[in-house]
């Protein structure tokens, strides 16, 4: 038996037809004169189709693009000239059904009396290992992605927890604002567009907070926009992203707000002041959901609710042709108007614990209360800056308190009783707060004790809208 055995090992056929691997035997002249079953089904080609034949022209003829492999290229005819073996990797064989599989091959020159009169090729299918190292490379392309858009979110959370200290929770009782919070809490579980109306500090971005934060999209990304914050030339880049080099000074591909919002929320804040060309951008990607970045060419598709706020008034805005219709009716499918301060007084008791409560924390202080005359003070007061109005001069007077009981002790009647009057328009009531912060700062508007940082807005929208209520610095 044992004999047996040693007798068909020693038959080279047998073993060369039991391998997994494809062998072709060649002659000096590059034709075939072995193929073992392994190379018949690899490649679809018979023995009686190929032996005798220039296998380059049937399996080897082109390159994995389709581009023409010439024969005198070939590493199999390389190694039948010059007798060195060689690895060979990253190229095809084609089936005789037109298709390619990817291999890796080894050639060998085969010598008889120190001359060359052949050539083997062994090879292999390696299609289940370049799959494998694609899903690989695919995987690592996803996490490299995925941990620049975690990066890119924790910075932007990051900037916005370092930001000063701008307001309090959703607080009050009064009618207007029972039915604002009513409207809120409907709108929040859809997907609509959310339009917030209010004066300048009634708490927009609060309230679109508070949207997300309801909406099935909490656990994701709210990113906002200050529309007012950026140029043109820049804030299509901010909103869309760029291309490494799409622009001077773009020296890395960066994402835009509405990439790092995809599957969350996007809040555009002061949507008013866009430009019509600016406008005319944003309409389009709101209506396709879909964008390319500055100085790319791929489609970029994103999943994002959209949650906009102005303290304009854009009907009247597109009735004098400064605001896109079409915009305006893709923004306005839910407005939610938040009173201002002045229509909600018996609000004001509530908000002044909240508040204090915050500045206790804030401050390092202990501060219980607020004295009834005070609250009746503050009662009388217009609010022409609605609730960051009150929390500057809550803030103030928490700073200058040393009891546990807080007195307001800032005259605030005489500019309640003119801004009370009826002929005074918000205009005038907003140009009058800002002059009046103005000159508190002695008309430094940026840095930290600026009229900026004391009204929390950018010193861009502050200059925006001292040209806008035309004031200027008197001579």
């Amino acid at each position: 038996m044992f004999q047996e055995i040693k007798q068909y090992l020693a038959d080279s056929d047998l073993l060369l037809n039991a391998v997994g691997e494809g062998i072709y035997g060649f002659d000096l002249d590059g034709n075939a004169v072995f193929i073992n079953p392994a190379a018949e089904r690899m490649t679809g080609w018979k023995n009686s189709e190929m032996l005798g034949h220039n296998i380059h022209q049937y399996h080897h003829h082109s390159h994995a693009d389709g581009s023409h492999y010439p024969a005198c290229e070939c590493k199999i005819y390389g190694t039948l000239k010059d007798g060195v073996s060689r690895e060979v990797s990253g190229e095809v064989f084609w089936r005789k059904d037109g298709s390619s599989f990817p291999v890796e091959y080894t050639t060998t020159a085969v010598y008889r009396d120190g001359n060359i009169i052949g050539a083997v090729a062994v090879f292999r299918d390696v299609t289940r290992q370049k799959t494998a190292e694609k899903a690989l490379h695919d995987a690592l392309d996803e996490v490299k992605t995925l941990s620049k858009q975690l990066q890119t979110e924790n910075t932007y959370l990051i900037n916005e927890l370092q930001q000063q200290w701008s307001g309090q929770g959703l607080v009050g009782h009064s009618v207007q604002f029972e039915k604002m919070l009513m409207q809120l809490e409907l709108v929040a579980q859809t997907q609509s567009t959310v339009l917030i109306l209010g004066e300048n500090g009634t708490g927009k971005e609060l309230v679109a907070r508070n949207i997300h934060q309801l909406s099935p999209r909490s656990n994701t990304p709210l990113i906002k926009v200050n529309c007012a914050a950026f140029a043109d030339n820049l804030l299509e880049s901010e909103l869309f992203g760029h291309e490494r080099g799409a622009f001077t000074g773009a020296i890395e591909r960066r994402k835009g707000r509405f990439e790092i919002a995809n599957n969350g929320t996007l809040f555009l804040d002061e949507i008013g002041e866009l430009s019509l060309s600016a406008q005319g951008k944003l309409l389009q990607v709101l209506q396709e959901q879909e964008f390319e970045r500055v100085g790319g060419n791929k489609t970029i598709k994103v999943d994002i609710r959209v949650i906009a706020a102005t303290n304009r008034d854009l009907q009247k805005m597109v009735d004098e042709g400064t605001f896109r219709m079409d915009l305006f009716y893709r923004l306005n499918v839910f407005p939610i108007h938040i009173p201002p301060l002045r229509e909600r007084i018996e609000d004001i008791e509530p908000l002044c614990h909240e508040i204090i409560h915050k500045l206790n924390a804030k401050l390092g202080k202990n501060i219980r209360g607020i004295k009834k005359k005070s609250l009746t003070k503050l009662k009388q007061y217009h609010w022409p800056g609605n609730i960051r109005e009150l929390q500057n001069v809550l803030e103030h007077e928490a700073i200058l308190t040393t009891n546990d009981i807080m007195e307001v002790r800032r005259e605030l009647s005489a500019n309640g009783n003119k801004s009370n009057k009826a002929m005074c328009t918000m205009a005038e009531a907003e140009r009058e707060h800002i002059e009046r912060v103005l000159k508190h700062c002695q008309w430094r508007i940026g840095g930290k004790t600026g009229a900026a940082a004391v009204l929390q807005l950018p010193e861009s929208t502050l200059r925006s809208r001292m040209k806008k209520l035309a004031i200027a610095r008197p001579e």
